[in-house]
């Protein structure tokens, strides 16, 4: 059995969500070792979260984050918690209905995405700053 355990820092970006999939695959060229097994990521931020959707169409992304953004509004009057700004609940919000955390298979060292799927980062702050990623990987090496 294989494990691994990796922190991926990604760059600042803007509100919005952004494909990160490249990026999570250059960080991990250990993935290359595993036949079969499971990566798990874990984002360690309380406004910003991860998911895995459409890689093709840009407009996607700009849909889900309009979306999110017309559910959970800034400055709604019924957030109490703004300490760090209108963004600040808000980002708290949709970082609980999208998730911190992403299962993905490993197969024949790489991972299983389907055609169409990427791993988001979305992004809930105007200023959210860099952001760390928890990277687990556990399986089989190749050829055991």
């Amino acid at each position: 059995m294989y494990w691994n355990q990796t922190e991926i820092v990604l760059a600042a970006r803007p509100r919005g969500i952004h494909l990160i999939t490249e990026e999570v695959r250059a960080a991990l060229p250990n993935l290359r070792e595993v036949g079969v097994g499971i990566l798990h990521l874990f984002i360690q931020h309380t406004s910003a979260s991860l998911s895995i959707n459409e890689n093709a169409d840009p407009e996607v992304r700009r849909d889900m984050a309009r979306w999110l953004d017309h559910a959970i509004p800034d400055g709604a009057p019924y957030f109490r918690h703004v300490d760090e700004g209108d963004d600040d609940m808000p980002a708290h919000m949709k970082a609980s209905v999208l998730g911190a955390a992403l299962t993905i298979p490993i197969r024949k060292g790489a991972l299983a995405l389907g055609t169409w799927q990427g791993v988001y980062l979305a992004e809930h702050r105007d200023a959210g700053g860099r952001r760390r990623v928890m990277a687990t990987i556990w399986g089989d090496r190749q050829g055991t």
